[in-house]
């Protein structure tokens, strides 16, 4: 299947037919590895995911200002994420890149986060967040030019790991993760492309010959009233890792957020993931049931001043945080 011809950014989306997306579910890409759904060997506990402080590691970001390229605060926060990271890990890596604006000429700095745990372990799982801000609010009519805060877009997917991170120093060693923070992820349309982060990373992995079991990306996921359908991309590359993520959500009570229904395709970080490194890795993003070609797929403070902390919600975070927190543990568990 020719994807190009299927992507659109994440800023308008792509809503495919729905006869397609069922189709989909069928048939994965021949990089998705098989995923046993075997009850554990062992029961392993995970630790409680703590809503409260994954909303003040938002708010800390959110507290520097608007993360844009170039900026203060954008280099403030890239020293607090690599201090909290080296907090519960040792094994922190950065990656400096570079990429030059189209428009305005202007060569902008860029930085990959990369915090590994259980190095050693050769079994391992991929997550990812972008956290940079858009350089401004285009969707905004009454001043295309405005900044946001980004509490939601960029700042969630970062509160909720650096949370995960936390409760990772009693996961068993024979599983390894590795949360990576991308960076210029939101920057298409605006003199740069899409998803500079994850393309750089998947071209020179902090690690040779690296891959993962598999992988989830988090992006928007801290809104009231989020909806996490099931976007087009993860269905294509990795259906098997889609339904065990949604299931675990089902059977932990959050059925109201994820639900088992299709969206568009939406041009983020786990697309050249999947692409370029081979790894089946989906994307939890709030986004609308939607096969009307026209619609947009975000809510309407998607790249606009209203992504603010006011509509960060902790219910959703621990949604989100408990799913993927309990699943690590589990999977650890199949490991024992």
């Amino acid at each position: 299947m020719e994807w190009t011809g299927l992507m659109k950014n994440k800023d308008l989306g792509l809503i495919v037919v729905a006869l397609l997306w069922l189709s989909s579910c069928d048939n994965g890409e021949k990089g998705e590895q098989v995923v046993s759904d075997d009850p554990p060997a062992t029961n392993i506990q995970a630790p409680p995911f703590n809503a409260d402080s994954a909303f003040i590691f938002i708010q800390d970001q959110v507290d520097f200002g608007p993360r844009i390229p170039n900026s203060r605060a954008r280099e403030l926060c890239a020293d607090y994420m690599i201090d909290k990271l080296s907090a519960f890990t040792p094994h922190v890596i950065t990656q400096e890149f570079d990429s030059r604006s189209t428009t305005t000429g202007e060569l902008y700095k860029f930085q990959n986060i990369i915090g590994r745990f259980n190095p050693e372990a050769t079994r391992r799982i991929l997550l990812a967040a972008h956290w940079d801000t858009r350089l401004k609010a285009d969707k905004f009519q009454d001043d295309p030019n405005a900044s946001f805060d980004g509490a939601n877009d960029g700042g969630s997917g970062v509160g909720v790991l650096l949370e995960i991170a936390r409760n990772l120093v009693q996961l068993p060693d024979a599983l390894g993760v590795d949360i990576i923070f991308f960076d210029a992820e939101d920057q298409g349309g605006l003199g740069l492309d899409w998803c500079l982060g994850s393309k750089h990373w998947t071209a020179n992995k902090h690690l040779n010959n690296y891959s993962a079991y598999y992988g989830i990306l988090l992006d928007m996921v801290g809104a009231k009233n989020a909806t996490f359908c099931q976007e087009y991309h993860s269905m294509q590359f990795a259906p098997k890792i889609q339904e065990k993520v949604w299931n675990e959500a089902h059977q932990l009570g959050y059925s109201r957020y994820f639900l088992y229904q299709p969206t568009g395709a939406v041009e983020d970080d786990h697309y050249y993931v999947n692409l370029n490194a081979r790894i089946p890795m989906i994307d939890i993003i709030d986004a609308k049931p939607n096969i009307d070609a026209q619609s947009d797929l975000f809510k309407d403070y998607h790249h606009r001043p209203g992504d603010n902390m006011e509509v960060i919600d902790k219910q959703t975070l621990e949604a989100v945080g408990t799913t993927v927190l309990r699943l690590l543990y589990k999977e650890a568990s199949l490991l024992m």
